[in-house]
């Protein structure tokens, strides 16, 4: 029988059966890892999370130790603190962030707001902002300080200076049994927000009769008819061209901005 040809065993000398060396060396390199890897790993997973916690909670290098207190205008830093009632050395990790914003702002109705954050490793910091006093309302000999927001926030046994008297005489039309006091009264700071920053100064009451009839009176006996907080900015500089026209002037009419009107008495 004929052996076989130089051609077939060219051939048969060229084909492999599976992959080639190169490509073995590469997946014998990328064996699993063993048992003992594993749990090696596995306990130092552990140990360090241990240790993470220990750190946080049981080490006496991360715990609340003081409080740092910004802001203040009125208050005082240690009014702060002992509205914030910050239980000091316990975990700073474990430190209620929201129950302290909440026992401020609950205590001290003159902050608008406190952000409260912890300061690593040892401070928890405390960020207020006051209430500013845009009017005053008196009752029963004592003057309530209101602030943008129609908010009575704080009580004076005397009227703080610069800042207008706020006079609730509301008629019975539907606006003012619709609006209600706060509503009028919110309605009324708003107006103080909007007058342009001279006129502010000059401004020693404003009177309410409902949602759109507010007068304000300012010093030399001076008076404004504003109506609504409606259109303030419109109102604002149709009132400051008047004033600038007319300085003699002593009455001024800006309910409609569009058409103001001035007179003397």
């Amino acid at each position: 029988m004929a052996g076989p040809s130089t051609a077939e065993r060219g051939a048969r000398g060229t084909t492999r059966s599976g992959p080639p060396p190169r490509l073995l060396r590469v997946r014998r390199g990328l064996r699993p890892p063993g048992r003992r890897t594993l749990l090696v790993t596995a306990v130092a997973v552990t140990l360090l999370g241990a240790g993470a916690v220990w750190l946080l909670y049981g080490s006496s290098w991360l715990r609340a130790e003081r409080v740092r207190v910004a802001g203040t205008t009125v208050l005082t830093a240690d009014e702060v603190r002992d509205a914030a009632d910050v239980s000091l050395n316990t975990p700073l990790v474990a430190v209620d962030t929201g129950a302290i914003e909440h026992r401020v702002r609950e205590r001290l109705k003159r902050i608008a707001k406190v952000d409260v954050s912890r300061s690593w490793p040892h401070t928890i910091s405390l960020v207020v902002t006051e209430r500013r006093p845009e009017a005053i309302v008196e009752e029963g000999g004592k003057f309530h300080e209101v602030d943008a927001t129609g908010v009575r926030f704080s009580t004076l046994s005397e009227r703080r200076k610069g800042v207008p008297l706020l006079e609730m005489e509301p008629d019975r039309s539907p606006s003012s049994r619709h609006f209600g006091p706060t509503g009028l009264r919110r309605e009324a700071v708003r107006v103080v927000t909007q007058l342009p920053e001279k006129v502010r100064q000059d401004t020693r009451s404003l009177r309410v009769r409902s949602y759109d009839s507010i007068t304000l009176e300012l010093t030399g006996g001076r008076t404004i008819a504003w109506g609504s907080g409606e259109r303030g900015e419109a109102k604002a500089k149709a009132l400051t061209a008047l004033m600038k026209a007319r300085p003699d002037a002593d009455h001024f009419d800006v309910q409609a901005p569009s058409a103001p009107a001035v007179s003397r008495s």
